[in-house]
Formats: structure tokens, sequence, C-alpha cells
């Protein structure tokens, strides 16, 4: 079989329900062919010579027509190594995007009868470092920024500067009375130096930024954004009041990590489920939830692997 050029199936790129799903992926090979076409979408270029044909081999390898070098088609994408058959991959996916609140990872382990929740937890966290693009848009226009903190009740003081929580920075764009896009990240303080790398990773320069009076946020118009601070303490209205689109995310984001997984985040696993839950909120308004389907797997294929051991860890701030 010579793999040259991309082709949707039926004209169309994504399934519409689950039984479609089934009939577009009866088996391994079909599974491979749309991942091909995810992977390579202008059709296969080989990373050695530049060469557009190529023979496909056994599992996921092709071999270069000109100079026969093989290539794999799963190596550095979340799907590196895995011992688990790609149309359980496409299961997990359709099941995980389906989900409008997502899922934990007992629940998929039910759900595709994996066998053991450590499968199933190690496919949640993969798919979740998927949900982000590392060249996605930047947020812009007018947005609100604050920090919240994720963590139980514990004595001591509340707000910044509380023990034992973990700061959570936070975007939202501005769409009218309503929000648009949001940014979230774990950050180690909320000092400046922490605080601005998120911002300028996150908004685009020239951005209207409302926040409250904290010193760490003085150094923005400096940065290139047009800063809007409102001291809250002298402001006579409450947070929530001046700035409700940080404090509804904010709300939105503790109501999910404690229902949908029960509070049980690691703060060094907590990354990826702010990725879970900014992939979920971006695309609340989605009506076709094929096309997620389809952006999480397009997305996984262009994701490099990054070993279970490294995931387990978390991230580094």
């Amino acid at each position: 079989m010579v793999f040259a050029s991309a082709h949707p199936i039926g004209g169309v790129d994504y399934p519409r329900t689950f039984r479609e799903l089934e009939a577009w992926f009866p088996d391994e090979s079909s599974c491979l062919a749309y991942l091909a076409r995810l992977r390579w979408p202008d059709g296969f270029v080989c990373p050695s010579c530049r060469a557009t044909k190529a023979w496909q081999l056994s599992r996921g390898l092709w071999r270069c027509a000109s100079c026969r070098r093989e290539t794999s088609l799963t190596a550095g994408t979340i799907f590196a190594a895995t011992k688990l058959p790609l149309k359980t991959w496409f299961a997990a996916v359709w099941y995980v995007t389906n989900q409008k609140l997502g899922v934990s990872a007992l629940g998929l382990q039910h759900a595709l009868g994996l066998g053991s929740y450590e499968t199933a937890w190690a496919m949640l966290h993969k798919l979740r470092r998927a949900m982000v693009r590392p060249s996605r848009d930047r947020l812009s226009g007018e947005l609100e920024v604050d920090e919240s903190y994720i963590g139980g009740v514990a004595p001591g003081k509340p707000g910044r500067g509380a023990e034992k929580k973990t700061a959570v920075a936070i975007a939202v764009e501005k769409r009218g009375s309503g929000m648009g896009r949001i940014r979230l990240a774990r950050i180690s303080d909320t000092s400046t130096d922490s605080l601005l790398p998120f911002i300028e990773d996150a908004i685009d320069a020239g951005s209207v930024l409302y926040t409250d009076g904290h010193k760490g946020y003085r150094p923005l118009a400096r940065a290139g954004y047009l800063h809007q601070p409102t001291s809250i303490w002298t402001s006579g209205d409450p947070g929530h009041v001046v700035m409700p689109r940080v404090h509804r995310v904010s709300s939105l984001l503790k109501r999910w990590l404690l229902g949908t997984h029960q509070g049980a985040v690691r703060p060094q696993q907590l990354d990826y489920y702010l990725d879970e839950f900014t992939f979920r909120f971006n695309r609340r308004s989605s009506s076709h939830r094929g096309l997620l389907f389809y952006r999480l797997l397009e997305q996984a294929v262009q994701l490099e692997h990054v070993p279970l051991a490294a995931i387990v860890g978390g991230r580094l701030l």
C-alpha cells in the first residue's frame, strides 16, 4: 500500500455518533489510517529525504519509497510504545470528549472494561497533556486576571500566602457581560516573577488587563499591557463584584475538581487537570462532540511522547 496524501472519510473528518465511531474504526488498520491523515495532513513526508510516497508495513510503520527509511506513525506521540489497541484509545478519546463534566480514572476503567485503574489513570493523563496545543493562540482584548488557591479547608491565613494550598493564575477574556476563552496555570507564588511569565505566555501585548491592586501586577504597564488595577479594599465592593469572571471560573474549577475528581488531585499533577478544565471550558458551546474527538486526536499525534514516570512526577515550575 502506498500512502501519498490524506483524504477525509466520506468527505467528513470525524464520526458524529458512537455508532459511526464503531463503523469507521472496526480494526487497527482503520485507526492507523486515520492517525496518518491527522499526523500528515498534507501527505506523508519522509523525515530523512523529504520524499512524499511510502509503503505501509506492519503496525504503524511506513517505508519511504525513495530512501527506504522506516518511520513509525506513533513514535513521538502519546501512543508511542502503547500496549493497548488503538481501538481502545479511540474509544477512550470518544468517552472523554463526550462527557461534558469530565471523567475520573475509575469511570474510564469501568466504561472501557480496562484491566486496572493504573492503566485508566495513565491514559487520562496522557490525553490531558494533548488537550493543550503548544502553538495555541494567546488571549486578547479585555481580560480579568487574578489568582485562586486549590486545596482543602485548612487552618491559617486564607488567600494570598495561604499555606498547604496551590496557587493557580487565571486569565479570562471579557465578552460583553459574559466570558470568552480562559487560561490557567499553576504558579509557585504570587510575585511578579511568577505572574508576569504566565501573562506574557497567555495574553497578547496591548491587551487591557483588569486586576486587583496586588503589587505583583504593578509591572504590567511596562510590559506592554494596558493595566487597569482596582483596589478591592478601597472600592467598597467584594472581589466577585469587581472581577466577576475570574471568580466565576475559580468557583467552577473548584467545584469540578471536587465533584468529578472528589478533590483527589495531587499538586504535582494539577497542571494536567487545569489543561483538561481549560479544554472543556473553551469548547463549552460546541454542539459537535465528534469535532472534539477529532481535535483531541489531532493534537495527540502532534505532541511529543513523555514517559509515564515524568507524568507521575508532574511538571516543574
